[in-house]
């Protein structure tokens, strides 16, 4: 038996998402739908590991603390432990949410998925 979210705030994000043109939102839609166990939870170390200074990076997930960030990075993602929003602005990055990041490159030109 298939369950169906019942966090508002993910459904609305959800078909928001359904809705764009370009195949990388409908890929978040398509990570975010899944159960909470299997979406990613991605360390920050992992994002120092694969992304370039100054790039959007989009997590359709939790992003936690372990590691360190040596790179000015923007995050979007789900959701953020505490730790790891600390991490991210005392670096000189920037931590907003999936909807803004829709908002800022709907073409998505300049985001990178990290799952």
């Amino acid at each position: 038996m298939k369950r169906i979210p019942e966090n508002k705030r993910l459904l609305s994000l959800i078909e928001m998402l359904k809705k764009e043109k370009k195949p990388f939102w409908k890929k978040i839609a398509q990570e975010l739908s899944k159960p909470t166990r299997r979406r990613p939870a991605v360390n920050v170390s992992k994002i120092d590991r694969y992304v370039k200074e100054n790039s959007l990076v989009v997590i359709p997930g939790k992003v936690l603390a372990s590691g360190n960030l040596s790179k000015k990075v923007k995050v979007a993602a789900f959701s953020f432990s505490e730790a790891a929003k600390d991490i991210i602005t005392k670096r000189g990055g920037e931590t907003i949410s999936i909807e803004d990041a829709l908002k800022s490159d709907p073409e998505a030109k300049t985001s990178i998925l990290l799952i």
